[in-house]
C-alpha cells in the first residue's frame, strides 16, 4: 500500500533543533532546509510527500501550491489554518495518509479519519538519517535491546487493530 506523508511544516521546523536555528535567522531558510531534507528522504523512500505551511508566512507572490524536488508544497489560504488543510488532506486520503505533527489535535483528527500519525521529533530523526545516507555524516547507531528471557509473562499484549495498522504504516518510513 502506497503511503502519502502529510507534514505539518512549521510544526516540524520548530521541533527540530537544526531547522529551528535556521528558522530564527530567516523563515525561508527553515522552509528550504526542510524541503531539502524531505527530498533526501524521498530519494531513499519514494513515498508521496506533501508539506503544508500556514499561508500567513508565505513568500510574496508565491502560489498557494507548488512542487519542488518532488515534494508538494501547500500554503493555507488566508483565514484558514495549516491544521485544517492537513486534516482535510488526511480525510481525503484515509488509510493511505500518514500525518507528521506534534499537535495533539491534528494527530487525533487524523486518526479519526483512519490515517496514522507520527510525532514530528520521531520523523525528524528519520530525516536526519536520510540526509546522512545521502552524503552527510553517518547516523548514530541506536542500541538494540536484547531479550534475555524467553518465557511469556501474563496475558497476551496484542495491540488494538487501529494501533497495529498505525505501526505498520510507520514501519514503512
Amino acid at each position: 500500500m502506497a503511503v502519502h506523508i502529510i507534514v505539518d511544516g512549521y510544526n516540524l521546523i520548530r521541533r527540530s533543533p537544526r531547522l529551528s536555528r535556521l528558522d530564527r535567522r530567516d523563515i525561508a531558510l527553515g522552509r528550504e532546509a526542510l524541503i531539502a531534507g524531505l527530498a533526501a528522504y524521498r530519494r531513499i523512500k519514494p513515498h508521496r510527500i506533501t508539506v503544508v505551511f500556514d499561508g500567513v508566512n508565505a513568500p510574496e507572490g508565491s502560489p498557494p501550491r507548488d512542487i519542488s524536488r518532488g515534494i508538494r508544497i501547500l500554503f493555507s489560504r488566508s483565514g484558514e489554518s495549516a491544521d485544517s488543510v492537513i486534516i482535510r488532506l488526511a480525510r481525503e486520503e484515509g488509510e493511505k495518509a500518514l500525518v507528521v505533527s506534534s499537535d495533539g489535535a491534528v494527530a487525533q483528527a487524523a486518526a479519526a479519519c483512519g490515517a496514522a500519525a507520527v510525532d514530528a521529533s520521531e520523523f525528524e530523526r528519520r530525516l536526519a538519517q536520510a540526509e546522512a545516507l545521502s552524503g552527510g555524516e553517518p547516523p548514530e547507531p541506536e542500541p538494540r535491546a536484547r531479550r534475555t528471557d524467553t518465557r511469556k509473562k501474563g496475558e497476551g499484549r496484542r495491540l488494538p487493530k487501529r494501533m497495529r495498522r498505525n505501526q505498520l504504516k510507520t514501519s514503512k518510513l
